[in-house]
């Protein structure tokens, strides 16, 4: 007891240090944020909302970053599930692969996707035969907004596949599951905190996108560049109505989805 004792208070001095460093942190997130939203009255937050254009590009926002997170979560749940689960050769380069978007500047995933998908070039000719245009369309959004984020939900989704016990899925199989009703019933259930953890943050990421959008498709505006073209056209003043209701509308939904992949993680 007095080991113990004595640690909590030789451990004090830390922990206000510490305090005082992770209080420093959230100020400078938070302070910038609250600043920007009631800088702003709530009539004119209301009349921005109720312009057309930008309602429209949040609704783009949102919409875009939800098919990427469809089609994202749809491809990367199987790879999050071998990478967890098995061993195979450039395991670690496809790892590293799949972070790569993370720390690549995205106005060059811009450039990057653009010499893939665009018109002049093979996947571009392909999709365009197929009635699929990327430059200047939204599925040059999605295209952009997938890139970027997916790897968050690959990553939350593999450490969540990995908290679940091996033995569980034997179990299951020795019942006579097969692989597929294995995971379906036992090992998604049991990582699907992780995985709506990862699948929110997936969404966020998308949202927030400029840069790659930017190069592939300017038009039709998502919010962020709408807040981008606003302030070089108009200035500062006209651009942080259309910020803040951004910003509120954002964060109202993602605080929801998190304190929703909370309760998931908790059961």
């Amino acid at each position: 007891m007095r080991s113990l004792t004595g640690m909590h208070l030789s451990m004090s001095p830390m922990k206000l240090v510490f305090i005082l460093l992770g209080s420093l942190i959230v100020l400078f997130i938070f302070v910038p944020l609250f600043k920007m939203m009631f800088s702003s009255s709530p009539a004119s937050l209301l009349d921005t909302l109720g312009e057309g254009e930008v309602a429209a590009s949040i609704l783009l926002t949102l919409y875009a970053a939800l098919l990427a997170t469809v089609i994202g979560f749809l491809l990367g749940i199987p790879l999050a599930y071998l990478l967890a689960r098995h061993e195979f050769p450039g395991k670690r380069l496809v790892e590293g692969l799949i972070d790569l978007p993370i720390v690549v500047p995205h106005s060059a995933v811009g450039i990057a996707l653009l010499f893939v998908f665009g018109q002049r070039f093979f996947f571009g000719k392909v999709f365009h035969a197929m009635g699929i245009d990327f430059v200047g369309e939204v599925a040059g959004i999605v295209i952009a907004m997938l890139f970027v984020s997916v790897p968050f939900l690959i990553n939350a989704a593999k450490e969540g596949f990995k908290k679940v016990d091996v033995r569980l899925e034997k179990v299951a199989r020795s019942l006579g599951a097969s692989p597929w009703q294995s995971f379906r019933r036992v090992t998604l259930p049991l990582a699907r905190g992780s995985i709506l953890s990862g699948t929110v943050m997936m969404w966020a990421r998308g949202i927030s996108e400029f840069g790659a959008v930017l190069i592939l498709t300017y038009n039709p505006m998502i919010a962020p560049i709408l807040v981008y073209e606003r302030f070089e056209t108009f200035g500062l003043d006209y651009a942080l109505p259309v910020a803040a209701v951004l910003v509120l509308v954002c964060l109202v939904i993602f605080v929801t989805l998190r304190a929703i992949a909370h309760r998931w993680e908790a059961k």
